[in-house]
């Protein structure tokens, strides 16, 4: 059941911010409180499937040839042959380039080392390392609940974002997101909730509300 206070936050944020020619995504601003960032260990970076979804294509490349290749094909939004690595790493317009276009990377298991090292410094930064998966199996529940999920990545910042849906979603679904995220994160935390200094959630460009 969805907390009041999380779904009156939700609605007030969508009442209050002004109508646009194009869809806005909704977000999490999320502040901890006495955790020690400086340690790896400490860090949150957790991909959650999102009950209701973001609420826009995400897009998932798969990295891998043979039959897990073909599987893809029909189902990612890119497919990466292995022999195309060495190319894509020399061109750094175009790393950086798919780097940025697709949300997710899943990459077949046994060639995860060659590709940390080819394109390592293009997605790392970004959040985007590779999923592994195993050769010539079939990515497409991989790649459809990849497709439901968003990255919660702390890194060392005490405050942090994640997406949780859109404006064109219901109040319901957007609350029920946020609460699936911050269980989620609670769960990484030493103290739980009590880690959690506060929580706002707000459009692109509309107010904010607080819900912790």
């Amino acid at each position: 059941m969805v907390e009041k206070t999380t779904l009156a936050a939700v609605k007030e944020v969508l009442e209050k911010s002004p109508k646009r020619n194009f869809r806005e995504t909704v977000d999490l601003s999320i502040n901890l409180k006495d955790v020690d960032l400086s340690i790896p260990k400490n860090r949150i970076q957790e991909d959650v499937i999102l009950p209701h979804g973001r609420g826009r294509d995400i897009k998932v490349c798969v990295i891998g040839g043979g039959e897990l290749a073909l599987k893809a094909r029909g189902v990612a939004d890119k497919v990466i042959m292995p022999e195309e690595l060495g190319a894509l790493a020399d061109d750094k317009k175009s790393a950086k380039k798919v780097a940025n276009e697709m949300d997710f990377f899943i990459a077949e298991a046994t060639i995860m080392p060659t590709v940390g090292k080819r394109l390592g410094i293009v997605l790392a930064p970004r959040g985007k390392m590779p999923k592994p998966i195993a050769p010539g199996a079939d990515p497409k529940i991989m790649v459809e609940n990849l497709r439901k999920s968003v990255t919660v990545r702390s890194k060392d910042k005490m405050t942090f974002h994640t997406t949780v849906g859109t404006t064109d979603m219901a109040p319901e679904e957007l609350a029920e997101n946020i609460e699936l995220v911050l269980k989620r994160i609670s769960a990484k935390l030493e103290k739980g909730m009590m880690n959690i200094r506060s929580v706002y959630v707000k459009t692109t460009m509309g107010p904010s509300k607080k819900v912790i």
